[in-house]
């Protein structure tokens, strides 16, 4: 058990959503926002089926469902989340983005205990704490898409976070969630994403230059490394959008060449193709796309 005993979620895309249910379905109550009352529906309705698609998989069972679902409120005011213990923030990987809900939430939070956490794939994490007036309970709490499916969670303390601070995230994440942590120095892209994305990078450098189909370089890396998933499925099942912002990141930080995002990667954000959730990327996908909003839970 923590002290951890209300979290807050800020947005509701398809990370905000997965975290929200992975603590319902851990007994925790959970206040999700969102920017308007439509996203907060849409989002509600994403979380919900979620959970209904888990039921139908035999992964939670009905009378479990309702309890989650009990747990979670959607709402479209900031200051919802004034007295929580822990407000995760989870936007779409936009720095400023994530710097205006940064502030925002040090405006209304009114307990000397809450802990603010980043959902951030690679931003720095202390970029985002000096946003506020209390920098030492600012942490990085990076979990995987899909957040029910996948244990692990990247914690990232920054250089102004206090022990205690981490050591209550840490505890809530494994204690309460069941989740597995490992812990990464507060650099660009954590452990994952600086080992995963010049690997994902390449493998589109590798079609950009008409090496190899993205079938072929999917096929290839399933049937002859053994991966569960191609570099270009992946990549679609990530977002192209998500994959090009942290490469971003990561190349701001480090200017090496295997961070840069490729032109075919830029193009294709730009043409709206961002994989799984718009319907199409490197692959196409027949089934209804798991649409993120675009800027959710701005803060008001």
């Amino acid at each position: 058990m923590t002290d951890i005993e209300r979290v807050g979620v800020v947005g509701c895309g398809l990370m905000g959503a997965g975290i929200a249910e992975v603590c319902a379905r851990s007994d925790v109550p959970v206040t999700v926002v969102e920017r308007d009352a439509e996203a907060a529906r849409a989002g509600l309705l994403r979380i919900t089926r979620s959970l209904d698609r888990a039921v139908a998989h035999g992964r939670l069972g009905a009378e479990r469902r309702e309890a989650a679902a009990a747990r979670i409120t959607v709402v479209d005011q900031i200051e919802a989340l004034h007295d929580h213990d822990l407000v995760i923030e989870a936007v779409p990987e936009d720095e400023n983005l994530k710097l205006g809900v940064f502030t925002r939430l040090d405006s209304v939070i009114t307990g000397d205990h809450t802990i603010l956490a980043t959902n951030t794939s690679a931003i720095p994490v202390i970029r985002l704490a000096t946003a506020t007036s209390r920098p030492d309970r600012v942490v990085g709490v990076h979990f995987f898409n899909p957040v029910p499916v996948l244990r692990l969670v990247e914690l990232v303390p920054s250089l102004l976070t206090s022990p205690p601070t981490t050591a209550r995230a840490e505890a809530f994440v494994t204690g309460t969630l069941g989740k597995e942590v490992v812990r990464t120095r507060d650099k660009a892209g954590f452990i994952v994403n600086a080992l995963l994305v010049p690997y994902l990078l390449a493998a589109v450098r590798m079609v950009e230059s008409g090496s190899a189909t993205a079938e072929d370089v999917d096929r290839g890396m399933v049937l002859g490394c053994a991966h569960p998933l191609g570099p270009l499925a992946l990549t679609d099942l990530i977002g192209l959008d998500t994959t090009h912002a942290i490469a971003e990141s990561l190349y701001a930080e480090f200017r090496e060449p295997h961070y840069s995002p490729p032109p075919l990667l830029s193009r294709m954000v730009e043409a709206g193709l961002l994989g799984r959730k718009s319907g199409r990327g490197f692959h196409v996908y027949e089934d209804e796309p798991q649409r993120e909003t675009a800027t959710p839970a701005r803060p008001r």
